[in-house]
């Protein structure tokens, strides 16, 4: 008998991959000479690079970053296992579990480490990053990922913003003249897993603003700095994020992908099932994970 394992991660708490071996553990005692295949999966959030290194063969390479709090820190990025592309999560550098509870403040909180995970892919020469985006501390729409990567957020004065979505409320006028040329020859992918627009009662900072330390009256004020955000990136960018579904996604990062890269956000299932042929060579086979649900 041959029992596939395909758990996501528990946020916060343990990778899909010690989920998966914890689960073995547990269906050994029942069915010891079962044949155990343990497949990682992965929406965008924690665990996506280690899901789909694993289902490539690939690596994992270390990399210098800023954290959310503007500290910095070690974060990491895959390379699949013919080196053609790289896979990038958010959550590596900008996640929520990189934050203590009593720090978490989406009002400055940054994900310029994004950005700078990604410019080291960039660096690895690929030409193709598939992004995960979830699990992440900050609600800045993005803006220290694009900062990170050369655009210019500025204000009145034509000095750059700051970090952290507080910092948003400033933003008057946006300048790309010297953002990272490689972006255009590069194909971004998104993976996430919530189709929630930038701004209102869905969206970033109402839905997700919580869990991220933000108070109602922070909510309220970074609610409202996002639709500015969106009002500057429409008329500088000629683009309209505001109420794009997956705009929202990761405190706004959907928008800014869509914004400066021109992508918008994948559905996760198409990552997953990718990673599950691969790991399993189950083309055309059809089979269940541990939750019950049945996939082709």
């Amino acid at each position: 008998m041959k029992i596939v394992i395909a758990p996501d991660s528990y946020k916060e708490s343990l990778s899909a991959l010690d989920v998966a071996i914890q689960i073995e553990a547990g269906f050994r005692e029942i069915f010891p000479d079962a044949e155990y295949i343990k497949l990682p999966v992965a929406d965008g959030g924690e665990g996506t690079v280690e899901a789909m290194v694993a289902a490539t063969s690939g690596r994992i390479i270390a990399v210098d970053v800023t954290d959310p709090l503007g500290e910095r820190g070690s974060a990491f990025l895959g390379l699949s296992g013919d080196d053609r592309y790289a896979i990038i999560e958010m959550a590596a550098a900008s996640g929520l579990e990189r934050v203590p509870v009593n720090k978490r403040n989406p009002m400055i909180t940054t994900s310029f480490g994004t950005g700078e995970l990604i410019s080291a892919a960039l660096n690895q020469g690929v030409t193709h990053c598939i992004i995960g985006i979830g699990g992440s501390a900050t609600n800045d729409g993005g803006a220290g990922m694009a900062q990170a990567l050369g655009v210019q957020l500025l204000d009145i004065d034509g000095k750059q913003l700051g970090f952290g979505g507080g910092e948003l409320e400033k933003l008057d006028r946006i300048d790309i003249s010297a953002m990272d040329p490689r972006i255009k020859n590069c194909r971004f992918e998104v993976a996430c897993d919530v189709t929630n627009p930038l701004t209102g009662a869905q969206g970033a900072s109402a839905i997700f603003g919580p869990q991220k330390g933000a108070s109602a009256t922070m909510i309220e004020q970074l609610d409202a700095n996002l639709l500015h955000y969106a009002k500057i990136i429409k008329r500088d960018l000629g683009l309209e994020v505001n109420d794009v579904p997956g705009a929202g996604a990761a405190g706004g990062m959907g928008a800014a992908l869509l914004a400066f890269f021109r992508r918008g956000a994948a559905p996760r299932y198409r990552y997953r099932y990718r990673s599950r042929r691969v790991r399993c060579g189950s083309k055309g086979r059809r089979f269940s994970d541990y939750r019950g649900r049945a996939h082709r």
